[in-house]
């Protein structure tokens, strides 16, 4: 199999730095074996048929399928196509518009308030994004608020974009309130996402993209279409006991903050979440907190708060690249804490793993439910499937002969 000049890039930079890679691309062949793979360009055109159908704006589609793209791509699929019927179903009941432009309501220096006008939170996203990075080539910094968004998918898709145009990214996020606040018995926070993105040198990056849960939502949705239990530090049932039931979780359950329980640490996650709710909900006044619309809900506008923020690293100490470089290269090449163990990682590096993983393939590997689900859309909206090119097992047997 042919791979492209983006694999053999991040195999000669980055590639070569990561030094559990071929390991680590071992495990994955043999943990995704059974999954089947789709060519990139052919996930993205059936996200934007999907979306047409429902009455969406072509270029609204392609944003959104930009970004669910990125998030499979990158391995968390947890914010792919996983999301799609969602978003589907949102500008269906018109929950969501599928048409229109933000609209900046103050501007002022450096900084923006935006109002996202309840559209699609991709289409909300790079607008803020945009603006962001415009305001920090001129000022140094840019930060934009918004409100009257919706869900945006990955958060790092955005700090992403700060770093294609060599600034330091930060984007946040509130979400429905998924999470029980340590000592609570009801969710009152979201999973409230972070993501921090810095330049370092020939391609290479630091990408923080997290949650402020132990857990996102979409990996018990993904465990629960697996039928396999998750982890006890991420999610509870509706009386807020620690469960370990993806089914127990969604049914009126919800998540557990980042940390788990408080004597591990769980207020932490706490205070997080609710750092981002001031960033994001109370600062752009959108809706925060409980207030928020409650998951998968169709009977009111999201009203979620977003926050992008571009920083110019040339505003300040020389060499910006050169350090991160080094701070990377420094944590990469720790000793090991076991000798047979994988090496240390910086955020980004699983990802990244993951993108070179899905370019050897030729395409993204999708999990055998996933394909059922979405063959279950096509017959409903009459949308061609996206193409299979076969198992990941099939495709690694035919490259090696």
């Amino acid at each position: 199999m042919q791979r492209s000049l983006i694999f053999r890039r991040y195999k000669i930079t980055v590639g070569s730095k990561l030094l559990s890679l071929e390991r680590i691309l071992q495990t994955k062949r043999n943990d995704f074996k059974d999954y089947q793979v789709s060519p990139i360009g052919d996930v993205k055109r059936y996200i934007i048929d999907c979306m047409k159908v429902v009455g969406t704006d072509s270029n609204h589609a392609k944003m959104l399928a930009d970004v669910l793209v990125k998030g499979d791509n990158r391995g968390h699929y947890s914010h792919g196509i996983n999301r799609l019927e969602m978003y589907m179903r949102d500008v269906k009941t018109g929950a969501c518009k599928g048409k229109g432009e933000p609209k900046i309501l103050n501007d002022f220096g450096a900084t923006a308030w935006v109002d996202g006008n309840n559209l699609l939170g991709p289409v909300v996203g790079n607008f803020c994004t945009d603006l962001a990075i415009k305001k920090a080539k001129n000022f140094g910094i840019g930060l934009v608020s918004a409100k009257g968004s919706n869900h945006y998918g990955i958060a790092g898709y955005y700090t992403l974009k700060c770093l294609e145009n060599n600034m330091i990214g930060i984007s946040m996020t509130n979400t429905s309130p998924l999470m029980f606040p340590t000592r609570s018995g009801k969710t009152a926070l979201g999973t409230n996402p972070i993501s921090v993105a810095a330049n370092g040198k020939d391609d290479d990056s630091f990408v923080l993209d997290m949650a402020t849960t132990t857990a996102a939502i979409g990996k018990i949705e993904l465990a629960k279409r697996k039928n396999i239990k998750v982890p006890n530090t991420w999610g509870a049932d509706k009386t807020g006991n620690v469960s370990t039931d993806p089914t127990e979780i969604m049914d009126g359950g919800g998540l557990l903050p980042l940390g788990g329980v408080e004597g591990m640490g769980g207020y932490k996650g706490t205070g997080l979440s609710t750092m981002v709710e001031i960033f994001c909900g109370i600062l752009s006044g959108g809706a925060w907190g409980p207030n928020v619309r409650r998951w998968m809900s169709t009977t009111k506008e999201a009203d979620l708060g977003q926050i992008f923020i571009a920083i110019n690293p040339k505003c300040f100490a020389s060499n910006f690249e050169n350090r991160v470089q080094d701070l990377i290269d420094t944590m990469r090449n720790l000793p090991k804490a076991n000798k047979d163990g994988l090496s240390v990682e910086i955020a980004g590096d699983s990802e990244r793993i993951h993108e070179i993983f899905v370019d050897n393939l030729g395409g993204i590997p999708y999990h055998p439910n996933q394909i059922i689900n979405m063959n279950e859309i096509s017959h409903k909206y009459n949308v061609e499937p996206f193409r299979l090119l076969g198992s990941v097992e099939k495709l690694v047997k035919n490259e090696i002969h």
